[in-house]
């Protein structure tokens, strides 16, 4: 057996199981593959692999990134999120600053945004 063979379910904790279900299925697109019988959501991914969101009395999300999607052209991707209602961070620091959401160092593009409880997300394409 071998782990890089492995199917892989992503999970992140949540605090609102309607809250966090309308926005990973109407806000973020993703497919609702039903609820495990200790409520967790499972959204369907590519190659087979699962986004689990796990209700938990106190949400502790990371204040890093937790999941990152990669995508073609993250441009058009930010924009279709922004009409979903999805709202982006915006980062000005020495070094990281975003424009227009996203983060360029010259081999990726990135752009951040939080879930209703806090877990930080990313859109990421490769240049």
């Amino acid at each position: 057996m071998s782990l890089t063979d492995s199917v892989v379910a992503v999970m992140l904790p949540i605090g609102d199981v309607a809250r966090a279900q309308e926005f990973y299925e109407t806000g973020l697109g993703l497919p609702h593959d039903g609820t495990t019988p200790a409520g967790e959501l499972l959204f369907r991914l590519a190659g087979g692999h699962h986004l689990t969101l796990r209700p938990l009395p106190e949400v502790r999300p990371s204040p890093n990134t937790a999941v990152s999607f990669e995508v073609g052209d993250i441009t058009a991707a930010i924009a279709d999120l922004e009409s979903r209602g999805v709202r982006f961070e915006d980062y000005d620091q020495p070094g990281f600053t975003t424009v227009d959401h996203v983060f360029d160092d010259g081999a990726t593009k990135a752009a951040w945004f939080l879930d209703p409880d806090g877990n930080v997300l990313c859109l990421h394409q490769q240049v």
